[in-house]
C-alpha cells in the first residue's frame, strides 16, 4: 500500500524499529533521572550550602541551557576534556538523565516543601525516626502531589527522545526525516506524529490512573 509513493509496508515496521529505540531512551531515562532527582530535591533542601550551592548551580545549568547543547557535549565533550569517547547511546542516556533529573528534582523539591510541618511533629509523637517519617507520611503524599507535574514532564519527554538524532541517534523522527528526504513527502512525519501522540496518550492515561490510586491520600 502507497500514500503519496511512500510505501507503507516498509514504513512502517522502520518507524515501529525506530520507536523501540525512542522508548529505550524514554524508559532508561526515567529509570536513572527519577530517583537521582529525588536526590537532588534532598540536597537542594540541605541547610548545609556546600551541599546545596553546587546543586542550585547544576540546576541552573542543565535548565538553562537547551537539551540539544547537552547532547552534543556529552558526544564530544568527554574527548576534548578526558581523552575518550562514549557510545552515542551512552552519551544520549547520560545528557538525558541528567537534564531531567535537575527537572525531576525542583519538582519533588516543591512537593516535599509543601508538607505541612505538622505532619513531621505528629509523626514524632508517634514516636517515628527521620527515615521513618519520610517513608510512611511524606513520601506518599509527595508522590501524590507530583504525579501531574511528572506526567507532565514525561510527556515532554515522549517528544524530546527525537533530539536524541543531533549526536546521529537512530531513532523515530531521525527515521521519518529520512524516509520524507527519500521519498519526497511529508507522509512519514505525519505517521511518525500518529506514534508520538500514542505514546503521550499512553502516558497521559497511565498518570491518570496513578492519580487515582492516590486519591485517598487528601490533604
Amino acid at each position: 500500500m502507497k500514500i503519496d509513493n511512500v510505501p507503507l509496508d516498509l514504513l512502517i515496521p522502520n518507524l515501529l524499529a525506530a520507536t523501540g529505540t525512542a522508548l529505550e531512551i524514554f524508559f532508561l531515562t526515567i529509570i536513572f533521572s527519577i530517583p537521582l532527582g529525588f536526590l537532588v530535591a534532598l540536597g537542594r533542601r540541605s541547610k548545609h550550602a556546600v551541599l546545596s550551592f553546587p546543586i542550585r548551580i547544576y540546576q541552573l545549568i542543565f535548565r538553562g541551557t537547551p537539551l540539544m547543547l547537552q547532547l552534543i557535549f556529552f558526544m564530544y565533550g568527554p574527548y576534548y576534556i578526558f581523552g575518550f569517547t562514549l557510545d552515542r547511546f551512552v552519551a544520549c542516556i547520560a545528557a538525558f538523565t541528567i537534564n531531567y533529573a535537575a527537572y525531576f528534582g525542583e519538582i519533588f523539591r516543591g512537593g516535599i516543601a509543601a508538607i505541612p510541618k505538622g505532619q513531621y511533629e505528629a509523626a514524632k509523637v508517634l514516636g517515628y525516626n527521620k527515615i521513618q517519617t519520610f517513608i510512611r507520611i511524606v513520601l506518599p503524599q509527595v508522590v501524590k502531589s507530583v504525579i501531574p507535574a511528572v506526567g507532565n514532564e514525561l510527556m515532554t519527554l515522549v517528544k524530546d527522545t527525537s533530539l536524541a538524532q543531533v549526536i546521529s541517534v537512530v531513532e523515530l523522527f531521525r527515521v521519518a526525516s529520512a524516509a520524507g528526504s527519500k521519498y519526497f513527502s511529508t507522509v512519514p512525519i505525519i505517521v511518525a506524529a500518529v506514534f508520538y501522540l500514542i505514546m503521550n496518550t499512553v502516558v497521559e492515561v497511565s498518570f491518570k490512573q496513578i492519580e487515582k490510586k492516590f486519591e485517598y491520600y487528601k490533604n
